[in-house]
C-alpha cells in the first residue's frame, strides 16, 4: 500500500516543492486540509496535482500559488463524535450523531476567470 498512498506531509511537502522548482520567488498558500490531522492521499493523483502547481507556478504571469482542496460532491455527509471526559482526561462517555454539510462549488472560487481547464475525471471514474 505505501506505493499507493502519500501521507499528508509528504503531499503538502510535494506541493510546496513544486512552486519551488518554478522560476522566481513564488509563494504556495494551501487550504482546506486544515481539520485534517492525518491522511493518505492517491499517489497518482498527487502526481498530477504536483504537475498542475508546477505548471501554474511556472507561468510568468503567476505570483503567487493557491490550492484549495474543496469537496467534489456538495453536499457530504459526516459523522459527529461528542465524548465526555473526566478530570483526568479519560473519555466516559461518546454519542454518535451524524450531519449533513452542504459545501459552496468550486465556481465560488474562479474569481471571474475564464482560462480554466478542468482535467478531472467524470464522478465515480477516479
Amino acid at each position: 500500500m505505501r506505493l499507493m498512498h502519500t501521507k499528508l506531509p509528504e503531499f503538502i511537502q510535494k506541493m510546496y516543492n513544486a512552486v519551488g522548482r518554478a522560476k522566481g520567488d513564488k509563494t504556495l498558500q494551501i487550504s482546506g486540509l486544515e481539520s485534517l490531522h492525518s491522511a493518505k492521499m492517491q499517489s497518482l493523483r498527487t502526481g498530477r496535482i504536483e504537475n498542475a502547481v508546477e505548471e501554474i507556478a511556472n507561468d510568468e504571469n503567476v505570483a503567487n500559488v493557491e490550492l484549495k482542496v474543496l469537496p467534489r460532491i456538495p453536499e457530504t455527509m459526516h459523522t459527529v463524535l461528542v465524548k465526555g471526559k473526566d478530570a483526568d482526561g479519560k473519555t466516559t462517555k461518546i454519542i454518535l450523531e451524524v450531519i449533513n454539510i452542504i459545501h459552496q462549488t468550486e465556481e465560488t472560487e474562479f474569481d471571474g476567470c475564464t482560462d480554466i481547464e478542468d482535467r478531472r475525471p467524470r464522478i465515480g471514474l477516479h
